[in-house]
């Protein structure tokens, strides 16, 4: 049986709740009332299950940090704004529904709000849309997590399971695969989830800029510093701090910081009195933790301090059927940015799963933005396929054929004819292609196409393709 939509009302209009929690009983939605924003965050930080949320920004009971939070906990696909003065009210935020509130307006089943209100299922029925294949958790900043692989499944519940402990997490893969995301995420579901998340990349400053940057200075502690400044500890006291990188974190930095997470107190640059902190740690890093241990490169004690709970996530080529359902995502979002409607091909898409992805998601994105604006996927496709043929082993995948334009209708009919035109023409792409991209250095576009020396030659003058 499909569950039931969850409708969060919040509100202390009780002539608006009562239309809507009415309206409700006769078309079986469960409504969860409450008067101020303030309650609906305390809800959250429960676990309350919400799928829709109608805020009437009346409420002068509300106050601005617990309506905005609840506001950008909701996110614009399920958030209702109610007035009763529309105008008012900024249109990027949400739909926007009239008060006073009659039941028709939640009925009429073509009108934004309506679409808000539907159950999922049944909005999936009219639509002749089934369930999403995977889980997508919407973040801050149009970022996003998702999960179809039982990998990926499982990684997913396990933040679930520590978002709410006050602990430090240790965050660990390779450069790329969305530890950032994961920080984001486990955030967003701790108990102080309104308060502030901060990130500091250990490895893009030097000592004692980091320094400065996490605990900040007083006035004259050093040249140049003419007042005050907090750092990221103070700043993002009561919320949660992700240290990226922190295994390229200096022994002088990684001594401090032990420090910090033993008693909770720090000193400012120049400060003669120390500070108390309460902040959730999160570390995030790619390096091999026991061999720079080894190595003396990282603390010891300072390991097994942030390492209360380790998240392995795993590489995007261990979780390749996920790439379909992220390119999905990636597109939608890039061509609304771009404001330019695009769908991959299938075969681009088939090409993707085959290629090894070594800079993991951030190489996917940064793909699919640049296939985006140049509006070329069959350049995209013969790249991929490029570089999926000179990778190392090659592909243990299946390698699909791509973007070949059908025969000329005046050439001889047959399977075999066909499939030896089209074999034809895509040696001619991925040879041309190696070949311009390696500046006609066929040693190297050899290589690239991981084919011998002697067989590029033969190939060139088979095809007559000349610089």
């Amino acid at each position: 049986m499909a569950s039931v939509a969850a409708i969060l009302v919040v509100s202390c209009d009780l002539e608006t709740r009562n239309v809507i929690e009415k309206f409700s009983l006769s078309c079986s939605y469960k409504v969860i009332s409450v008067p101020s924003s303030q309650d609906a965050m305390s809800l959250v930080r429960q676990g309350a299950v919400v799928d829709r949320v109608l805020l009437d920004v009346d409420n002068r009971a509300d106050d601005y940090e617990s309506r905005y939070s609840l506001i950008e906990w909701s996110g614009n696909d399920r958030l209702c704004l109610l007035s009763s003065d529309i105008s008012s009210v900024n249109p990027g935020i949400g739909r926007i529904l009239a008060k006073p509130i009659h039941e028709e307006d939640l009925h009429e089943p073509v009108s934004d709000v309506a679409a808000i209100l539907l159950p999922l299922h049944e909005l999936n029925e009219r639509q002749g849309q089934t369930a999403l294949p995977y889980h997508l958790e919407e973040l801050s900043n149009n970022r996003f997590f998702l999960a179809s692989s039982p990998t990926m499944m499982k990684l997913y519940k396990e933040i679930r399971l520590l978002a709410p402990v006050n602990i430090p997490v240790l965050l660990l893969g390779e450069s790329g695969v969305g530890k950032e995301i994961v920080a984001m995420l486990l955030h967003k579901y701790h108990c102080l989830t309104d308060r502030t998340f901060l990130n500091v990349n250990c490895a893009a400053l030097p000592t004692d800029l980091l320094e400065s940057e996490l605990f900040g200075y007083e006035a004259g502690a050093f040249t140049g510093a003419m007042k005050s400044k907090p750092g990221k500890f103070e700043l993002a006291n009561k919320g949660t701090l992700l240290l990226d990188e922190i295994g390229e974190m200096s022994p002088q930095m990684q001594a401090k910081l032990l420090h910090v997470l033993q008693d909770g107190s720090f000193s400012r640059l120049g400060a003669r009195t120390s500070t108390k902190v309460d902040v959730r740690i999160l570390a995030a890093t790619n390096i091999d933790m026991q061999k720079g241990i080894a190595e003396k490169r990282f603390r010891e004690d300072l390991y097994y301090r942030l390492n209360t709970f380790a998240i392995t996530i795993p590489p995007l080529r261990e979780r390749r059927e996920e790439i379909p359902f992220l390119i999905k995502e990636m597109v939608a979002r890039g061509a609304s940015e771009l404001c330019r409607p695009v769908v991959f091909e299938n075969w681009l898409t088939e090409a993707a799963q085959d290629y090894q992805w070594p800079g993991n998601l951030r190489e996917l994105r940064n793909f699919v933005m640049r296939t985006l604006i140049l509006q070329d996927q069959q350049s995209a496709y013969l790249d991929l396929r490029a570089k999926t043929q000179a990778a190392p082993g090659g592909t243990k995948h299946k390698i699909s054929e791509g973007p070949i334009s059908p025969p000329d209708a005046t050439e001889p009919a047959g399977m075999k004819g066909t499939i030896n035109e089209v074999k034809n023409r895509a040696e001619v792409r991925l040879l041309s292609d190696a070949l311009t991209v390696s500046g006609w250095n066929r040693r190297k576009a050899a290589a690239r196409l991981n084919i011998s020396y002697r067989s590029l030659l033969y190939k060139i003058q088979q095809h007559g393709l000349s610089a």
